[in-house]
Order: C-alpha cells, then sequence, then structure tokens
C-alpha cells in the first residue's frame, strides 16, 4: 500500500512539472490512494489530509503557470 501510493504521488508530481493538465486529471485516484492508506492504517488520518490539500495547492500552481 504504501509502495503504491508513493508511486502515485511521485507521477502526479513529475505531471505538475510538466505541465499541470494532465495532473489535475490524476488528482482524485490519488486522493483515493491516501484514504486508503489512512484506512487501512498505513498512514495518519490527518497526513493524508495535509497531503491532498498540498498536493491541490501544487497542481493549481501549476496550471495557473
Amino acid at each position: 500500500v504504501k509502495s503504491t501510493l508513493k508511486t502515485a504521488v511521485r507521477k502526479l508530481h513529475d505531471a505538475a512539472k510538466a505541465g499541470g493538465t494532465g495532473a489535475k486529471d490524476m488528482l482524485p485516484s490519488v486522493y483515493k490512494a491516501l484514504d486508503q492508506a489512512a484506512a487501512k492504517g498505513v498512514i495518519h488520518p490527518n497526513k493524508a489530509s495535509r497531503s491532498k490539500a498540498r498536493l491541490n495547492a501544487m497542481v493549481k500552481s501549476a496550471a495557473g503557470k
């Protein structure tokens, strides 16, 4: 679960750096991975929430450039 989560987040980071349009489409799947990891106790629920907020801000700023 942790490996899958890290891979999803890394791909989102790469997509945001590349342009931002693809990153916006990837957000729901990364959110789902974060929520599943939190539900299984792999990460703390607050960390999942914080990560989602930071990723959303990153994608928004990348799309605005």
